[in-house]
């Protein structure tokens, strides 16, 4: 059950925010999100839902989860993706869940080997994303075709996680600067994947393995055997089209199982940041690269691969 505001409420709240109304939510000033508590396995875990403005609640909507990085937190991450202005001329629900962690907004996701108090404590966040989903659907419309994750960092590597154990939910999947850490990986089918990394990460490595910056010392999986996984696992063509602008090497596999592409784009000389983002993820993190603008790139790739299976 939510608990903090009544789904009366809420579904006011979210028509306001669909119509584009400077309606109040109990008093307080109108907000571009609407906050949702929810108890899973007795913790009770809370998210951001954004509504598109001019959303017709009698039509189903694509649902775009957006996972922080370690040490973040729903609000840092809606300002750094900026998927509220893209979702409102697109027309989709944004979902931005929060981690788990001692110290408030400082939080992790448990993404496998990886990452902090939410990895330690074996948080169930899978289980939690399968909450928020039935959650979002009791107060909008999701189309359940098009249900997607993408996340910077810890955030990758937990969509990462919910392609391995969640692949019936979602449709594809845009890590970035994060890799998959699952020690088990075997999906009941195809997950559509693209993926995006600097190639001079010192966080995440791009060929794996310790970061020299890394604040977690976990032994990461490599971009490449993490892309690999995915062209075995989704049937691709083997042989890549290839092309390159600015500083950017974008490979594309076609011809997957279900449409279920898998596409790179790297970095050449990029760090462990969020391409086109304003500012670096925190402060003293590594400047985005101006090349390449992630959020409308992982929406385009997101809006071109429904579940089809």
């Amino acid at each position: 059950m939510a608990k903090g505001i009544t789904r009366a409420a809420v579904a006011a709240a979210i028509a306001a925010l669909a119509l584009g109304l400077a309606t109040p939510l109990l008093g307080q000033a109108a907000q571009p999100h609407v906050t949702r508590t929810l108890t899973h396995g007795g913790v009770e875990r809370s998210y951001l839902l954004h509504v598109p403005r001019g959303h017709d609640a009698t039509r189903s909507a694509a649902l775009v989860l957006v996972f922080h990085g370690g040490g973040g937190n729903a609000e840092s991450t809606a300002r750094l993706t900026e998927f509220d202005r893209l979702a409102d001329e697109a027309g989709f629900l944004v979902v931005y869940p929060n981690g788990s962690g001692r110290v408030p907004k400082v939080l992790t996701w448990n993404g496998g080997a990886c990452c902090g108090y939410a990895q330690r404590t074996q948080a169930d966040d899978v289980g939690f994303v399968r909450a928020i989903v039935a959650d979002v659907g009791a107060v909008a419309a999701i189309d359940r075709k098009r249900i997607y994750a993408t996340g910077l960092s810890n955030g990758a590597i937990m969509a990462y996680r919910l392609a391995c154990e969640a692949a019936d939910l979602i449709a594809a999947i845009a890590p970035v600067a994060g890799t998959q850490n699952v020690e088990q990986c075997a999906p009941p089918g195809p997950v559509a994947l693209v993926h995006v990394h600097g190639t001079e990460d010192a966080h995440v490595p791009y060929s794996g393995g310790v970061g020299a910056r890394s604040l977690t010392r976990v032994r990461y999986a490599s971009v490449e055997d993490s892309v690999r996984f995915w062209v075995r696992q989704n049937r691709c063509v083997v042989e890549p089209v290839e092309r390159r602008f600015a500083d950017v090497r974008h490979v594309a596999y076609r011809g997957c199982a279900n449409g279920a592409d898998v596409e790179l784009y790297s970095i050449e000389g990029g760090g462990h940041a969020w391409p086109g983002a304003a500012a670096a993820a925190w402060r003293g993190g590594d400047r985005p690269s101006a090349s390449l603008a992630a959020t409308r790139i992982i929406w385009e790739f997101f809006a071109a691969h429904p579940k089809r299976d």
